[in-house]
């Protein structure tokens, strides 16, 4: 079956993907802990694994090759939301203990006006800080995929990401300083 699929047989492939969905499916959900995710990561690893079938070693096992595959779709996925999560508390870090002003109803459009804010602040960095800083947290790109779309090393993009984020808090941090609390981060006229 595996060999017929990695001929480029479609049905070949349709039918592993039957045999074992429901398997990639716990796995995922078993290392995701969220019903919606597994199914994405499970989907994901699925046409993953049909793009690299050509690299299938003939006579070894599909099944923990598969699962491997989705194994790592499901890390890559919880990382990619632990950076999220982190560069949104790095950016608030200094603000923590200021309280939100909003009222309850109005906290769609707090969440708006932070995001505003922080686009503007993006937007105000040299193209290769917003760039390197949009591929890693909006775009979620691990370090070796953003290395490859900018030609460089994965340590030059830890560096660069490191020194994008040390100018933004910079930015931050002087604009907070001239405009005394205008800004929704730090709790001033906005929420």
């Amino acid at each position: 079956m595996v060999s017929r699929a990695k001929s480029g047989e479609v049905a070949a492939y349709e039918e592993l993907l039957r045999r074992y969905q429901r398997l990639a499916f716990r796995v995922a959900y078993v290392i995701s802990g969220d019903t919606d995710e597994a199914e994405d990561v499970a989907q994901t690893a699925f046409v993953n694994a049909w793009l690299a079938l050509s690299r299938f070693r003939a006579g070894a096992s599909f099944r923990p090759w598969l699962l491997r595959i989705v194994a790592n779709e499901a890390k890559n996925r919880g990382m990619a939301a632990a950076r999220r999560r982190r560069f949104v508390l790095a950016l608030a870090a200094d603000e923590a203990h200021r309280p939100l002003v909003a009222d309850p109803p109005d906290a769609a459009l707090v969440t708006a006006e932070r995001s505003e804010w922080l686009v503007d602040h993006l937007n105000r960095l040299r193209e290769a800080d917003r760039t390197v800083l949009t591929l890693r947290y909006a775009l979620d790109l691990p370090e070796a995929e953003i290395a490859a779309a900018l030609g460089c090393r994965r340590g030059t993009v830890k560096s660069r990401l490191h020194r994008a984020l040390g100018r933004l808090r910079a930015q931050i941090t002087t604009d907070q300083a001239s405009d005394d609390g205008a800004n929704p981060a730090r709790g001033g006229d906005l929420p």
